[in-house]
């Protein structure tokens, strides 16, 4: 087998990349950058150009579709360009798959396409709702985008709804790395509103496993939530930290806009069709995002973060 990861140069891509080539399985990376291995493929080009598109789906059986514009606030500040490459890169995507004959798709989804959803507690079932954010939009739009090929084409679509990851490679952007980063200088740890706000993290290399688990065809046209296991708040993070590094600085601010709250999101699902279930606790994670971090200086990560796919904060 042989499979096409777009946005494999990224955080989480790259992870991905990773645990396919532990399996053996040959890997190119569509990217605009040069991906953090050197025993990988390698095609340069633009999800908005469908001839670049097209010409790397030559050989593969499976696509990873990860490449996007993921920070929210990023995608406030431009929304026209997070358009094109969430949206119109997806189906650029899908229709060079459709060409070329390949027919296995996994998309990267967020858990965010719950944030307007009258539910507290969700499953894959859980009714969406029209979205107040522009990001939430752009990945509702390409998981219906992927149904739509499954059902006119006949093209076999896996959409995963990502938890919020963290590990090495993150973004310094991302909430953990950002409050590690901080911590490190000596600087205050800035948390927006009470902090009470949680999330379930999920350690990347859990998902990336998860991700390598949905090439099994019984994923085939489903839609599966990939979740933490803990309930972490913001302030917990802090706590985490300074288990690690002793005692750090904080700052309080006003809560930012449209930020997603959190929701009691199963991931049964996943576990009982794919065997996934993340194993990595977050303290265990916390310190080795840490350790990787103290080991890969700031300069040293430019070179090895790469901003094309990027996690939520």
């Amino acid at each position: 087998m042989k499979v096409l990861i777009t946005g494999g140069s990224g955080f989480i891509g790259s992870h991905i990349v990773d645990r396919l080539k532990m399996r053996n399985i040959d890997v190119r990376v569509f990217d605009m950058v040069l991906p953090s291995r050197g025993d990988v493929e390698f095609y340069k080009g633009s999800l908005l150009n469908e001839e670049d598109v097209r010409m790397s789906m030559n050989g593969i059986d499976a696509v990873f579709h990860l490449a996007a514009v993921a920070n929210v606030d990023h995608v406030f500040k431009d929304p026209y360009y997070a358009e094109a490459i969430n949206t119109r890169g997806t189906i650029n995507v899908l229709e060079a798959m459709r060409r070329t004959g390949v027919k296995k798709l996994i998309y990267g989804s967020t858990i965010w396409v719950y944030s307007d959803t009258d539910a507290s507690v969700i499953d894959e079932n859980t009714p969406l709702h029209p979205p107040k954010h522009l990001y939430t939009a752009t990945k509702i739009a390409s998981e219906y985008y992927c149904q739509s090929y499954a059902q006119l084409y006949g093209l076999k679509t896996t959409v995963l709804r990502y938890g919020i990851p963290y590990g090495p490679r993150a973004r310094g952007e991302t909430v953990v790395a950002l409050f590690v980063g901080k911590a490190l200088r000596g600087e205050p740890i800035t948390i927006a509103g009470d902090g009470l706000q949680f999330r379930k993290f999920l350690y990347v290399e859990d998902l990336a496993e998860g991700n390598v688990l949905a090439l099994n065809s019984i994923a085939d046209n489903k839609i599966y939530n990939l979740e933490g296991k803990e309930k972490v708040s913001i302030r917990q993070i802090v706590e985490t930290i300074e288990k690690v590094l002793g005692s750090v600085k904080v700052q309080y601010v006003e809560g930012r806009k449209g930020d997603f709250s959190g929701k009691e999101i199963s991931a049964k699902k996943a576990f009982q069709e794919l065997g996934w279930e993340p194993h990595v606790s977050f303290e265990e994670g916390v310190r080795r995002y840490i350790e990787w971090y103290k080991a890969n200086p700031p300069k040293q990560q430019e070179r090895i973060i790469i901003e094309p796919i990027s996690t939520l904060v």
